[in-house]
């Protein structure tokens, strides 16, 4: 278990009324999954499976939905070979196993696009009222669902352009509350950095598969039942490019890219790659080979990938073993002292109390309706750490971008001048190192 998944197990378990004030400070984003994941809490008890289930069904929903959409536009073999793709995808496979709201947004999104789909072939009215209820639902999931909108907006027929814009309208409307709450806690993620020029190559290179593989969906297709095939590589097209492109546009004013926010975007990448596949037995003999070489090639990526990201290390922490670490070094009366806040997210999953004690906790994390708890002053903490003959440091490794506020500074500072290093160990992407006074270590 990560540090996002502590998270979501220690607020989601709250009372229902902790909840509620807790994502009126902080996480409103994620507030309508919080609930659910109460409900779901409350009903079947704390664990691990119930953590992670609503996100693997998710995916199989997202999956499902993927081969829907393949097979209603370009044919029932396409719809398989998007589906599997869909499946394999790295992002998507990793965020099938957390218990976090991506996935579920990835399906929600699907399953309005599939409804827009069907809306703009029927006319009818109950299409676009599912449509518009599935959006909206996947907005309030995670606020970034919005940027949606793009591609279904270059795909709606210009008849129907008003309609859609109802719609629209709608979703944003809805999502006009919680984007007022969210915007007070922005500084939630002012952990962000700006987006790394390897996610912007990343992302023009998957932009060049996604175009090829648009060109081979589109090879032949013109002249033989061509109404959909277009409309297939118009809509891959902009699920795969628009979101992600919006989002990183905008993070050039502030950080905001995270490729989770927009897992939703591979199913427009599935719906192309499955399209091609469906094309390759219908392609000359050198294009074929060269296709199936490719494939072989992707493939032999994807295994040890696939087998990767279901190993701790693929996570950037891993609070269960940061927890079975500190038990093992703390002894009663040590003091504890995280150097960075986030660090005691292993506490929210964690039911045993440490030995030692938290020397700069104020109020834990329920009773101030926070996520880490409050902390006391800086001249406070000085004290309790100058009364102690023992402290277990709890910090990031180096290359972590850490703290640097007069808390942070304090604990720091006051380490290095009353106090000496006598072990240090790694454990679950956490550095604990054992300080004392120099006739104690």
């Amino acid at each position: 278990m990560w540090h996002d998944e502590a998270v979501t197990i220690g607020v989601a378990s709250r009372d229902l009324p902790d909840v509620w004030e807790t994502l009126e400070r902080v996480d409103a984003v994620h507030g309508l999954y919080y609930l659910l994941m109460h409900g779901l809490f409350g009903v079947f008890g704390t664990d691990v499976v119930v953590l992670r289930l609503p996100s693997v069904l998710a995916t199989a929903a997202a999956t499902a939905g993927v081969a829907m959409l393949g097979l209603h536009l370009a044919g029932p073999r396409a719809g398989l070979c998007a589906g599997v793709v869909f499946a394999v995808l790295p992002g998507v496979q990793q965020y099938a196993q957390e218990g976090r709201s991506y996935a579920l947004v990835c399906a929600l999104v699907v399953w309005a696009t599939y409804a827009l789909v069907r809306a703009v072939e029927r006319g009818r009215r109950s299409p676009w009222a599912v449509y518009t209820a599935l959006m909206l639902a996947a907005c309030w999931t995670h606020e970034f669902a919005v940027l949606a909108l793009a591609p279904h907006a270059v795909v709606v027929p210009r008849g129907l352009r008003g309609v859609w814009a109802r719609a629209a309208v709608c979703v944003t409307v809805g999502l006009a509350p919680l984007v007022l709450v969210s915007v007070r806690q922005s500084s939630q993620v002012g952990w962000l950095d700006a987006t790394k020029p390897d996610e912007y190559a990343r992302f023009a290179l998957m932009a060049g598969v996604a175009l090829a593989a648009a060109w081979v969906a589109s090879a032949g297709r013109r002249r033989a039942r061509t109404a959909r095939g277009p409309f297939l590589v118009v809509l891959g097209l902009g699920l795969f490019l628009a979101p992600t492109g919006l989002l990183m546009l905008l993070s050039l004013a502030r950080p905001l890219y995270l490729d989770r926010y927009v897992l939703y975007g591979a199913a427009g990448l599935a719906l192309l790659l499955g399209a091609a596949l469906d094309r390759v037995p219908r392609l000359g003999p050198l294009l074929r080979t060269g296709a199936i070489l490719a494939a072989v090639a992707v493939c032999t990526e994807l295994v040890p990938t696939a087998l990767d990201l279901r190993t701790p290390a693929s996570r950037s922490d891993d609070t269960t073993a940061l927890a079975a670490a500190l038990h093992r070094t703390a002894r009663p009366g040590d003091g504890v002292v995280y150097l960075s806040v986030k660090r005691r997210a292993w506490e929210l999953a964690e039911s045993a109390p440490l030995p030692g004690v938290d020397l700069a906790r104020e109020r834990g994390p329920n009773v101030s309706h926070s996520l880490y708890g409050t902390e006391v002053a800086p001249t406070e903490l000085r004290t309790r750490m100058l009364a102690r003959h023992r402290i277990i440091a709890v910090g990031s490794p180096p290359g972590v971008a850490v703290e640097d506020d007069p808390m942070a500074r304090v604990k720091r500072d006051t380490l290095a001048d009353h106090f000496r290093v006598c072990g240090e160990r790694r454990a679950g992407g956490a550095v604990i190192t054992v300080y004392a006074r120099p006739d104690h270590c």
